[in-house]
């Protein structure tokens, strides 16, 4: 496996780390007035999703997790396993809850996600950034809610809830942020 070293950190290396695969989400080199150089870092580890700090020393090496991304559609639930196809293969997988993470309330029958691979054991499963849900339980529109400038909570398909704008209601279908859990637009 290749190694890397503090210098070649960016954001998004995998590397491995305390006999775990972690990935930078954000890093700072840092000169104190005393002593040498250290790296500082905020690190997502790939199997629990926890995020921690660490710093290192300057020059300190690791080994590089290469992981393969790739593109399967989600065909359904069963049992508590979810089935994933392969579009060009045909090739069908079970993965469990724990492998998408917070993000499987935005997953419906269809989509495409990326699966993260690395050695041929899969680590987890992304849901698109961006998705369009239909909106299936929501408070109904009174007049004059539109003044406050707020919003209303509201259950999406695979029971994501959302905030979303007074004049949204059931059966609408909206797209939202998957990253940070927003509503963005109505779509048509």
């Amino acid at each position: 496996m290749p190694t890397v070293d503090t210098s070649d950190f960016k954001n998004g290396l995998s590397i491995l780390f305390n006999n775990d695969i972690w990935t930078i989400v954000w890093f700072q080199h840092h000169k104190p007035g005393k002593g040498g150089a250290v790296m500082r870092t905020k690190l997502k580890n790939l199997k629990t999703g926890g995020v921690i700090d660490r710093t290192f020393n300057a020059g300190e090496k690791f080994e590089q997790a290469i992981l393969d991304r790739y593109p399967m559609q989600y065909l359904y639930k069963q049992d508590d396993e979810y089935v994933l196809m392969h579009p060009d293969t045909f090739d069908q997988i079970q993965v469990n809850r724990a492998t998408f993470g917070d993000s499987i309330k935005y997953l419906k029958d269809g989509m495409e996600v990326n699966v993260v691979e690395h050695n041929g054991k899969i680590l987890g499963a992304e849901v698109p950034t961006f998705v369009e849900l239909e909106v299936v339980q929501t408070d109904p529109n009174f007049k004059g809610d539109t003044s406050s400038g707020g919003g209303k909570p509201a259950t999406l398909q695979g029971g994501a809830v959302v905030t979303v704008p007074f004049f949204v209601t059931v059966g609408d279908k909206v797209k939202v942020d998957t990253r940070t859990d927003t509503y963005l637009e109505r779509v048509k």
